[in-house]
This record gives C-alpha cells, sequence and structure tokens, in this order.
C-alpha cells in the first residue's frame, strides 16, 4: 500500500487537509471527507491541516467559525495546523492570504500561464449557444487567449474590466485517482477557465491550489462532486510549479463516493438528516455516528460494522473506499450508534446522559451524590434498550422529576389507565403500603406485586403491571417495573399510585 499512495514520501510526511466554509452547518458528506483525511493522516503518521474557506465574506460571522471548530473538537477530529493550534503555513483563513492570491496572480500573468480575458457576459453567451447550435464544446472559446496589444487597448479604452483564466494546457491531463484508478480529461474539454472576477475577487479554483501548494499538502481527499474542477487544478498545479510557488509536487487525489439521501438523491444540506447539529442534539455519540459515516464507502471488514476510531486508524486504506455511490441510511445510522452506547462503561454512559436530563430539567448538570447513585443504579436497566442518549429523559427522567412537576402522560393514561386499572392500583397500593422502607427492595416489590396482583386477581402481567408501570413512570414504556419502583423509592411510588388511583375512570 505505502508505494502505490505515497509514492517517493515517507509516512510522516503526508499532509493533507480539510477545509470547510464558515458560512453554514456542517453536513454528514463534510463529517465523512474530514473523517477520511483524518483517518488516513493519523494511519501514516502525517499532518491533518485545517483551513478555512472564508472568502465569502459577507456570509461569515463568528458563530460560524466557533462552529465548525467546536463541532471537529465534538467529533475527535482534532487537527495538528490551523486556526488555533498555529503552524508554519498559516495564515489558514483564506480571508486573510488576498496578498498571497493577488501576489501569485501577478506572476502567472507575467509568465503568460495566465491572462485578461474582456468578454462580457452577453458576448460569452452568445458564442455558446452558437457552439451548442453547431453541436460543438459550448465551453470558452479562447476569444482573448492571444490578443494584440492593439487589441487589449481597445478594450480599456472601451472602459472593459477584465477576468484573469488560466492558459490550458492544449493535451489531456491524465491522473491516478486513488479510489477510481486513472482518469483522463480531453483537452476540448477544458476551457481556460476563470481564476479572478473582474472585481479583483479571487475564485475557488485558484485559491485552494494555491494553498495546496503553499501548504505542502501531498493527498487530498474530497467528494465525487469535485472531480470535473480537479484537471484545472492539476494545469494549475503545474503553473505555480513553474513560476516557483510550492514544492512542486501535485498533489494526490481520491475522490470519495457520493452520498445519497431519499430517492436515490444526493443529499442535500437542506434534507433532514443531512447536519450534524441534528445528531448532537437527539444525542448520537461522536464515535457511533463517524462509525457510520466511515462505513459510507469503506469498510473494515466484509463481516464487520462496528469499530472503534482507532481501529479505524490502523487499518485505514484509501485504496479499499469503493467509488460507488452510498446510500444514507437512518435507521442503520441509529443502530451502529445503539451499539456504541452498549459499549460504554456504565459510569461514562451514565456521565453522558446527564447534559441532556439537565437540558430537560430534571437533574442539574452537577447533580448531587444522592442522583448520581441513583443514575448510576438506573443505567444498567436502560444502557441495552437505548439507541441516542435523548431517550435518557423519556427513559430515566420519572425517577428525578419533582413531584409537583410530574404527569402521566395522556396517551398512556387513555389507553392503560381505564377500565379493571382501578382495581389494580388498588391492590397495588395495599401491596406496597406493606413493605417497610428496609423491605422496599426489587425482590420484595416483585413478589409482593406477583402475589396481589398475578395470584390474587388472576391478572395476566401485561394487564397486571401495565397501569403501575404507567402510575410511576408516566409512561407505557420504562425500565424494568420492579427495579424502577425500588430506585423511585418508597414514598414516591405510593405517593404517585395513589395520584394516578385518583385519576383512573
Amino acid at each position: 500500500m505505502t508505494d502505490a499512495v505515497l509514492g517517493d514520501l515517507e509516512p510522516g510526511d503526508v499532509r493533507v487537509r480539510f477545509p470547510p466554509s464558515p458560512t453554514g452547518l456542517l453536513t454528514v458528506g463534510n463529517i465523512r471527507s474530514a473523517l477520511f483525511n483524518w483517518a488516513f493522516a493519523r494511519h501514516f503518521g502525517g499532518k491533518l491541516v485545517l483551513r478555512i474557506e472564508d472568502t465569502d465574506t459577507a456570509r461569515n460571522t463568528e458563530e460560524g467559525y466557533r462552529y465548525t471548530y467546536d463541532s471537529l473538537r465534538w467529533l475527535g477530529l482534532t487537527w495538528d495546523e490551523g486556526p488555533e493550534a498555529g503552524g508554519d503555513y498559516g495564515p489558514y483563513l483564506q480571508s486573510e492570504r488576498m496578498d498571497i492570491y493577488a501576489d501569485i496572480v501577478a506572476k502567472l500573468l507575467a509568465a503568460g500561464r495566465a491572462y485578461h480575458c474582456y468578454c462580457s457576459q452577453e458576448e460569452l453567451d452568445q458564442r455558446r449557444e452558437e457552439a451548442r447550435t453547431a453541436g460543438q464544446h459550448s465551453g470558452y472559446d479562447g476569444h482573448c487567449r492571444n490578443l494584440t496589444p492593439e487589441q487589449v487597448q481597445a478594450y480599456v479604452e472601451e472602459g472593459r474590466r477584465p477576468v484573469v483564466r488560466l492558459r490550458m494546457p492544449d493535451r489531456p491531463i491524465v491522473f491516478d485517482d486513488l479510489v477510481r484508478g486513472e482518469i483522463t480529461f480531453l483537452p476540448e474539454n477544458l476551457g481556460d477557465y476563470v481564476l479572478v472576477r473582474a472585481n479583483g475577487y479571487p475564485l475557488y479554483p485558484l485559491v485552494n491550489p494555491v494553498d495546496d501548494a503553499l501548504m505542502e499538502i501531498t493527498h487530498i481527499l474530497r467528494g465525487e462532486d469535485l472531480l470535473p474542477s480537479t484537471p484545472r487544478q492539476i494545469a494549475l498545479y503545474e503553473a505555480l510549479a513553474e513560476i516557483g510557488v510550492g514544492t512542486g509536487r501535485i498533489p494526490r487525489f481520491g475522490h470519495l463516493p457520493m452520498v445519497m439521501g431519499e430517492g436515490n438523491k444526493r443529499l442535500s444540506k437542506r434534507d433532514e438528516g443531512s447536519g450534524l447539529g441534528e445528531y448532537m442534539e437527539r444525542g448520537f455519540l461522536p464515535e457511533g455516528l463517524l462509525n457510520y459515516l466511515a462505513l459510507l464507502g469503506w469498510s473494515i471488514a466484509e463481516d464487520r460494522d462496528v469499530f472503534t476510531l482507532d481501529e479505524m486508524v490502523a487499518a485505514f486504506d484509501i485504496r479499499k473506499v469503493n467509488s460507488n455511490a452510498a446510500r444514507f441510511d437512518p435507521k442503520k445510522c441509529e443502530a451502529i450508534n445503539a451499539a456504541h452506547m452498549r459499549m460504554l462503561p456504565p459510569e461514562e454512559f451514565a456521565r453522558r446522559t446527564i447534559p441532556f436530563l439537565a437540558q430537560a430539567g430534571v437533574l442539574p448538570l452537577e447533580p448531587s451524590d444522592e442522583q448520581l447513585a441513583v443514575l448510576r443504579a438506573a443505567v444498567p436497566l436502560v444502557q441495552e434498550r437505548m439507541n441516542t442518549l435523548s431517550e435518557s429523559v423519556e427513559m430515566l427522567g420519572f425517577l428525578f422529576v419533582d413531584e409537583d412537576a410530574f404527569g402521566v402522560d395522556p396517551d398512556a393514561a387513555a389507553k392503560v389507565l381505564t377500565g379493571d386499572a382501578g382495581a389494580v392500583l388498588d391492590a397495588t397500593v395495599k401491596a406496597l403500603s406493606g413493605l417497610s422502607e428496609t423491605e422496599w427492595t426489587t425482590e420484595a416489590i416483585e413478589a409482593a406485586l406477583r402475589a396481589s396482583l398475578i395470584d390474587g386477581l388472576g391478572l395476566k402481567p401485561k394487564n397486571a403491571f401495565g397501569p403501575v408501570r404507567v402510575a410511576i413512570s408516566g409512561r407505557r414504556i420504562s425500565p424494568p417495573l420492579f427495579e424502577s419502583l425500588e430506585l423511585l423509592g418508597r414514598a414516591k411510588a405510593l405517593h404517585r399510585l395513589e395520584q394516578s388511583r385518583r385519576t383512573t375512570s
């Protein structure tokens, strides 16, 4: 693998980058790209560079920068160079590199690798339409590629403001994609593209290759949607090498498979389930989410879906990434997360539920020793039943909520606290009242209720215990009933049973 992927590089020489924009939320596609770059760098002992694409200054916010950094740290995808980490190749915000871009464009123009184009948009549109009508390629036709000084002067006198275009080579551009193999782009499909707008504003096709060259990026792992821009960027790398920018080495590319959503359409940032924030709010574990995103194009083994990030780093091989589009399956994502929930030590599982219980107002962010004891005792009862941490509110909240704030779900009450429920609750209160505080154990509670409700009333367990469960937890689904009663405590349990009995029809 090493020779095929690294060539003559040493493993520690690997430098990859993740270049998000701070103008919007990170999507699962963004995170998958960040993950693969992070795993690639960690596998070889190289560097991950975080570079912020913030040239669209009108849309940038301080909150956007902070969200990006905090999100990556929450995921555990730490960077070696970049904002807040420093490094020898900064600045790492593109908005702070404008003078660098202007200087390099001037050098490209002086070397003849770029030129000014004075064509108006109307002229471009007209010539494109004529080309399409004639069945020819409708890209830029090179009209300004070889203007005479007199022609340039005439445009200047008209007051035209030119864009800057790269002079593309008149030959095929061939490269070995680490995911897709050898790819060839023919020159007739690669027109001279714009590097700088007429207002002097540098564009993505300029700034990213310039930054990659100056930051000595060795490998670029990015989405398949950016594949069409690759030959143009390779041409720019070649031009930059000619004017002495960077090391002269062209990065190796690996284009990751598209992530598809419902209807086999590309997952959009507007689609439900595409934004990282949704998973953070629902209580996904970062390790669970990343495990699933790794499966969107890569696997650690044919018969294995669940693995740790350390295991991924050790096994990661970019050549084994599948080039076919990957479909995002929310149910499988949740199942993978649930598997990681079960892998957590109970103490850690309890710790991670606290922010969700606190947000719901049933626990403080710093619980008391008594509250922590109840939480730790309850965790083994629910850890195998939960898929996300946010479910802890419904599963465990009833153990901590104040009695004046406790309520029974109306739907559960309508379906369960009817008919024979009154007799069941009467019998339950009578049976449990006979237990003292010292006798209030799971075993004693179960024995008392089975004797009273199963043997005494002749009820089936579902009919016997359903009303009790709703009365003490407020819901039809809860941790195991007898253990829940013990954790809730004698006084609270009897109070809730009596309250429900009073409202039972």
